[in-house]
């Protein structure tokens, strides 16, 4: 029987093979278009109903099985009676639409597949992706209440895609076919202010100058009458750029820029004094750009920040040193530090300076640039201290209002994002608010980080596809503007989404087969999150893979112990043996070593050993693998019947209910966190 086919781009449809199936009333096109909504997901009856009407009627539960069993007709015309749905299935409670074949979800896969391809052929993908809209999402349901944010979501990627698909044709030359698809799309949506700002490069590429300076004036306009705000910076950069004509506005850059970079180096050694203050803060400023080059400018970059800093404080200047700390500003995604002793030492230096530094309105800037690396460079502590830093600077940057101030300081929140469990849904709006920060006023390496934090927590909440869609964008922009260090955490990122889902599409690898979870704990409770399972030794090669990168990556904080911690996660989720045989006696822990050990112990038959190190066991650091650690630990104590360490490891887990334990992290899971929930809570009844 054909595939049945949904559309959701428009006024919601059902067909199979071309031709529409029948759906009776309206209720019944409500309850399948509430279906969609959830993704897969299952719907309570009792949601269902409270969707379906303001004041169900007595029957209501009973009409919501009529219109379920006539939905089901409708999709399965040919199944024999008494047999089990395939498509729209009961399970448990409620209802689920085991559906693929939806526009919506092609058009988001289009959309996330452009992101990896050169711009000639993203520009082909997101044409075709867009020309599956038919009128604005679940459009004969606009005023519902269940799908207005899934209607505002599709509606948003619809309007970055035009936006996209406009950059795909800039990148590939091809200027003047970007032109008519952004008029048209600023004329509903004036207050995208990156489609003016594409509008005009396009214009001027096609050597429409004049226009191009209209379009920016027109949009100063429409900005400040509509919004009243005034355009952001790249607008007006680009406003000062095509006033002078800046050669870089061009496609073609040309092959000088080595040439340009040693005359200017020449230039500046011959007119800037050895020992001037000068050099001392522009060395910081090619430090914060050297640092996001690669693996051996992130290691430069570290080891001659603290003698910048040092350099400074000997000047006996607080307003140099506060400058020289507060300018590296470089977007930081791990909760852990490469080097912990000279992060000790930035701290130091960063409040000496805080208490030596004019209380006036006028330092305010340089206050909270070294409140926010305070935070910062306290990563992976647990520090009040740290905490209240990173209060005070986002305070203080957003009454600065300055938004290469607040992004930095939003960097220093996330760092203090993980104090316990289950705080993915904290981190998700500091990611979201850093992207849509970072979009609108040019910060590249901020909009980065944005994706990169969504992509994690995204993934913490089970949601692959909004996270694909972020680690898409984020290999998308690093790539475009030479970042090579996101590739590190979109692949592990794919290796976590394997080991979740068994979805193979985005690492290249087969399925094959799994096991079961340790303690007869089935995948659905603590192991893989997706339908389909893949052999523990397939998502091993992807992890590998992943050790591989980070061996060169220039990342010490992030790849000390982590791929050992990554295997023996995925094998306390679905591995036959428990934590005896997941455990690897010859790996190397690194850091997480003193949460593991319980494991080694038991691995070793030591069970009294296992008991001891439970016994005397540290709380995880506050990063981004607490919860992973704590599974390790659960798993021991399971396997020793252990109450005091059972107890401890349910009261740190159950505020990460419902989320993926340890997948925070953007790298690994242990899986689901009900999973283990239910486990200790069964070994202690």
């Amino acid at each position: 029987m054909r595939q049945v086919a949904f559309g959701v781009l428009g006024p919601v449809t059902a067909e199979r093979a071309g031709l529409p199936l029948a759906l009776k009333g309206p209720r019944h096109r409500a309850v399948l278009a509430r279906l969609i909504v959830a993704r897969g997901r299952v719907v309570p009856v009792a949601r269902l109903v409270a969707d379906l009407w303001e004041e169900p009627p007595p029957a209501a539960v009973g009409a919501v099985r009529t219109f379920v069993g006539d939905l089901r007709r409708a999709l399965e015309p040919d199944r024999p009676p008494r047999a089990p749905a395939r498509l729209l299935v009961t399970d448990g409670p409620g209802y689920a639409l085991r559906a693929e074949a939806v526009d919506a979800l092609r058009f988001e896969r289009a959309v996330a597949d452009a992101g990896r391809q050169e711009s000639g052929q993203a520009a082909r993908l997101l044409g075709e992706a867009l020309e599956l809209w038919r009128g604005p999402a679940y459009a004969d349901f606009a005023d519902e209440r269940w799908c207005r944010g899934e209607r505002a979501r599709l509606a948003e990627l619809r309007l970055r895609a035009v936006e996209q698909r406009a950059e795909a044709l800039l990148a590939a030359g091809r200027a003047a076919e970007a032109v008519p698809d952004l008029d048209a799309h600023l004329a509903g949506h004036p207050w995208r202010e990156e489609a003016w700002r594409l509008l005009a490069l396009a214009l001027y590429r096609t050597g429409r100058q004049g226009d191009a300076l209209a379009v920016l004036r027109r949009a100063r306009e429409t900005l400040a009458g509509q919004l009243g705000v005034d355009p952001g910076r790249a607008l007006r950069r680009l406003e000062a750029d095509v006033l002078a004509q800046d050669p870089g506005l061009d496609a073609e850059r040309g092959a000088a820029a080595a040439q340009v970079w040693s005359r200017a180096a020449e230039a500046y050694d011959r007119t800037v004094a050895a020992g001037a203050r000068a050099r001392l803060e522009s060395t910081v400023g090619l430090l914060r750009t050297l640092a996001v080059t690669g693996p051996g400018g992130l290691a430069a970059a570290r080891e001659h920040r603290l003698a910048a800093i040092t350099a400074a404080e000997e000047s006996g200047d607080p307003e140099l040193t506060a400058r020289v700390i507060g300018a590296y500003d470089v977007p930081a995604i791990w909760t852990r530090s490469d080097d912990p002793a000279g992060a000790r030492r930035v701290v130091e230096a960063a409040e000496r300076t805080l208490a030596r530094l004019p209380a006036t309105p006028a330092q305010d800037t340089a206050r909270c640039r070294l409140l926010a690396t305070v935070a910062l460079e306290s990563r992976g502590t647990r520090s009040d201290r740290a905490d209240a830093a990173a209060a005070e600077a986002e305070r203080l940057a957003r009454r600065l209002d300055d938004p290469a101030l607040l992004a930095f300081a939003l960097n220093g929140v996330f760092m203090r994002s993980c104090t316990r469990p289950g705080l993915a849904p904290r981190r998700d709006a500091l990611g979201t608010e850093l992207v849509a920060l970072a979009a609108r006023h040019g910060l590249v390496t901020y909009e980065v980080l944005g994706h990169l934090i969504r992509t994690q927590s995204r993934a913490a909440l089970a949601d692959f596809t909004t996270a694909d869609e972020h680690a898409a964008t984020a290999d998308h922009l690093a790539d475009r503007h030479e970042l090579p260090l996101a590739r590190v955490f979109t692949t592990g990122y794919r290796a976590l989404r394997l080991a979740a889902t068994g979805d193979t599409s985005h690492v290249g690898t087969t399925p094959g087969e799994g096991g079961r979870s340790a303690g007869g704990h089935g995948d659905a409770e603590r192991g893989g999150a997706g339908s389909r399972e893949v052999g523990v030794d397939v998502v091993e090669v992807a992890y590998r893979e992943v050790g591989r990168m980070l061996d060169g990556a220039g990342m010490p904080g992030v790849r000390d112990g982590l791929p050992a911690l990554a295997l023996l996660c995925l094998r306390l989720a679905r591995w036959p043996y428990g934590v005896r045989g997941a455990v690897d006696p010859d790996a190397d822990w690194g850091p997480y070593l003193p949460w593991v050990r319980p494991a080694l112990a038991l691995a070793a038959d030591d069970g009294r050993a296992a008991r001891a190190a439970l016994r005397g066991l540290p709380e995880p650091p506050a990063d981004l693998v607490q919860e992973a650690l704590w599974c390790v630990v659960a798993a021991v104590a399971l396997d020793l019947g252990d109450r005091p360490a059972l107890h401890r490891c349910l009261a740190a887990l159950r505020p990460a209910a419902g989320q993926l334990a340890g997948a925070g992290s953007g790298l690994l899971t242990a899986g689901p966190v009900d999973g283990w929930l239910a486990a200790i809570e069964e070994a202690l009844r």
